[in-house]
């Protein structure tokens, strides 16, 4: 075996990839406090063609040195939106079609690995809070719930490990959609 190079990982520059088309999903994050959680979700929104990442309510913005820390740069690479609250950031996807998808312990959910996604969907997940979750207030106007199923002592996992799990089970059971896998 043999480690590929960078060159021989043939990535797109930011121009480059910005012309790229993008998976119709966008990461909705409600409140989350944590920089570097935020540098992580933008690396993982990156790696996997995220079309854009909604920051909602105390979530950091860019530019701030403890997002790029983590990001490495996709905070450059990946589109994003601000919005006060995540109410308003959910009324704005609904209007334009997406299916809003809470990734909380809630009942009723879907486990993720039992959820069945639409190829003609648009898709929003909503990831919360760090210690409180998602906000109450967007429980009764999502779509649908998942759940990771876990089975240790912890009740959760950290925000950006949940943001990646998701995503890649999204982008792999779409994989026929998407033909440089």
């Amino acid at each position: 075996m043999r480690k590929l190079s960078n060159p021989e990982l043939n990535r797109p520059d930011i121009n480059r990839y910005k012309k790229i088309n993008k998976i119709p999903v966008i990461i909705v994050l409600d409140n989350i406090r944590s920089h570097n959680n935020i540098g992580s979700v933008f690396r993982t929104a990156d790696a996997f063609l995220i079309n854009s990442i909604y920051l909602c309510g105390i979530t950091p913005v860019p530019p701030h040195r403890d997002i790029h820390k983590t990001a490495l740069g996709a905070e450059l690479s990946v589109e994003w939106k601000y919005f006060t609250n995540t109410l308003d950031a959910i009324n704005n996807l609904k209007q334009n079609n997406y299916k809003i998808l809470l990734v909380e312990q809630i009942e009723p959910k879907t486990y993720l690995n039992n959820f069945v996604y639409d190829s003609n969907q648009k898709y929003a997940f909503v990831f919360g809070n760090e210690v409180g979750g998602i906000s109450n207030n967007i429980l009764d106007i999502a779509d649908s719930a998942i759940e990771i199923p876990q089975f240790g002592t912890k009740h959760s996992l950290n925000i950006s490990i949940t943001v990646s799990i998701v995503i890649w089970d999204y982008f792999i059971k779409n994989s026929q959609i998407y033909p440089q896998l």
